[in-house]
């Protein structure tokens, strides 16, 4: 496993993937970072859906996704071997902030196991336009909770050179 800098610095968002399947031992890791984050007051309230490359409910989401999206044809989790729906209670105000902190806990999982990840935010409207009800009813998110972010994991097929920043232009210093 890598160190937490090191999966910081060498992490980037996947957009391509071998079909091999996560183990469940990988599996279980990324769900356990994702469960053990942070969460305002303790609240714990970050519930998490997955679902397998080739079940139905991706490809009717991709389709409702594409009314808002004209042009936008590739699949919107690049065809990874698992997609993540992370929910929360719509009435606590930091369910979007907790569910965030858990993403990135499992992105930074997955990249210390050398996986690739996706942090998914382009099926907000899908989640919670006109078929809100119906997603949450076919993704089984719990009564009351609310899409906050969608995760794609799986083995990468290609690699990136570490993303570059600028200190001086992005930080101020008081």
């Amino acid at each position: 496993m890598k160190e937490t800098l090191a999966a910081i610095k060498d992490r980037f968002s996947t957009r391509g993937y071998t079909d091999e399947k996560l183990t469940k031992e990988e599996l279980d890791t990324i769900l356990t970072a994702g469960l053990q984050a942070p969460t305002a007051a303790n609240r714990q309230e970050i519930h998490i859906t997955v679902i397998e490359k080739g079940n139905p409910i991706l490809d009717e989401l991709q389709t409702e996704l594409l009314k808002g999206r004209p042009g936008a044809g590739r699949s919107f989790y690049y065809d990874a071997p698992l997609l993540m729906i992370l929910s929360g209670p719509e009435s606590f105000r930091w369910s979007a902030c907790d569910a965030g902190i858990a993403v990135q806990s499992m992105a930074l999982a997955a990249e210390s196991l050398s996986l690739g990840s996706l942090i998914i935010g382009c099926i907000y409207d899908a989640m919670t336009g006109e078929k809100k009800a119906y997603f949450n009813e076919k993704l089984q998110i719990p009564e009351g909770n609310a899409y906050q972010v969608a995760f794609a994991v799986g083995h990468k097929n290609f690699t990136k050179e570490p993303h570059t920043y600028s200190m001086e232009k992005n930080v101020t210093k008081l």
